[in-house]
């Protein structure tokens, strides 16, 4: 009985640890997607902007105030936004990714195996 016991909470310690790889993952995932959504529209306007006349008037939206500027005014802010943006977008998909071996390597020590369940999805269980 007490070995059932030490088994029953060494699983619920190794179903911690994979929830917590998978939390870890989607929440990566949606910084991912959040920084992905922020690139492409930067993109945007970089595009729309670029072949307009340099004394052109535009607005940007600075820390929630609507600012009027120039298109020459803006554009190298914008760019220099746009690049840190593809950095920050770099390092977290490193970063997913190390996770994901991370999680992959966990999955198959020899104290674990996963198995899928209706119920739960997945299930962490002793190798005895």
């Amino acid at each position: 009985m007490a070995q059932s016991q030490v088994s029953a909470k060494k699983q619920q310690e190794l179903q911690q640890q994979y929830t917590t790889y998978k939390n870890n993952l989607q929440q990566l995932a949606e910084r991912i997607g959040n920084v992905e959504q922020e690139t492409e529209e930067h993109k945007l306007v970089l595009e729309t902007l670029t072949p307009l006349p340099g004394d052109r008037k535009c607005f940007r939206m600075i820390n929630g105030v609507l600012v009027e500027r120039t298109v020459k005014d803006v554009l190298p802010a914008l760019q220099t936004n746009s690049d840190g943006l593809k950095k920050v977008l770099d390092e977290l998909v490193k970063q997913y990714k190390r996770q994901q071996e991370d999680m992959e390597k966990w999955k198959v020590r020899p104290s674990c195996a996963l198995i899928l369940q209706p119920a739960m999805l997945c299930c962490v269980i002793l190798w005895q």
